[in-house]
């Protein structure tokens, strides 16, 4: 199990936090001839070595380095502005069952000793999936109903709804783990009336069904990642 939420937190950190929005932008620009389609492929096995913690690992780092990026080039080569949302679906879930194979055969030929608690790396999993992972699913979840641009959009302060609801997951998060289940609602509705005022003035039903389903999936995806963290932690005693 141990050895899963590592390689889960290496693909985290190498497809979302540590691949800057460039390498993302060159990828389909250029596809197979961009240099950054290679770093990406080397960084995930280069953390997934690292994270696991084990020499023998090696040759299943490479395995998981060389099925990424081929997994990216089948995405790149494929997928069309219509078909992105459905690509990427499609690319995260290829990605996790390679994760799930390799974890799981690595298990029966190996038994792993951890310098760091079972606790810190399941829920370091958790907090990085709420961060900018689910910022990613959420957008793509919804963007098929993004309302246009208000002409006020510059009286807002830049990405400053991403991190709010960043923010937000982790307070849930948090409050689940450790069985503060009176805060969330206390959360949601604190944020109900700070966002009432906008969308009262806006007078857009649209941008106000889009605000809800955001913050639903956001607060759902948040509840769902404590209440999974907490099993595994359960399952870890």
């Amino acid at each position: 199990m141990m050895v899963l939420v590592k390689l889960l937190l290496a693909h985290l950190l190498g497809d979302f936090l540590l691949q800057p929005t460039k390498w993302v932008y060159a990828k389909e620009k250029l596809k197979h001839k961009s240099l950054y389609l290679y770093y990406h492929t080397l960084l995930h096995g280069v953390l997934a070595w690292i994270i696991v913690g084990e020499k023998s690992f090696g040759i299943w780092a490479f395995l998981i380095a060389i099925t990424h990026g081929i997994i990216d080039f089948i995405k790149l080569h494929f997928q069309k502005n219509k078909t992105k949302r459905l690509w990427f679906l499609v690319d995260q879930a290829l990605h996790v069952l390679v994760l799930l194979v390799v974890a799981y055969c690595y298990q029966y030929q190996n038994l792993n000793q951890y310098e760091l608690d079972q606790r810190f790396w399941i829920i370091a999993t958790g907090v990085l999936l709420l961060t900018k992972p689910t910022s990613v699913i959420i957008k793509n979840s919804i963007s098929i109903w993004t309302p246009e641009e208000p002409e006020n959009k510059d009286d807002s302060l830049e990405n400053a709804g991403n991190y709010i609801g960043i923010l937000e997951r982790l307070f849930v998060f948090f409050f689940m783990i450790t069985g503060h289940f009176e805060a969330i609602g206390f959360l949601l509705a604190a944020k109900s009336i700070f966002r009432f005022g906008d969308l009262k003035e806006a007078k857009d039903r649209k941008l106000t069904e889009y605000v809800l389903i955001g913050t639903l999936l956001s607060f759902g995806i948040a509840m769902l990642t404590g209440f999974l963290t907490e099993f595994i932690l359960l399952q870890s005693l």
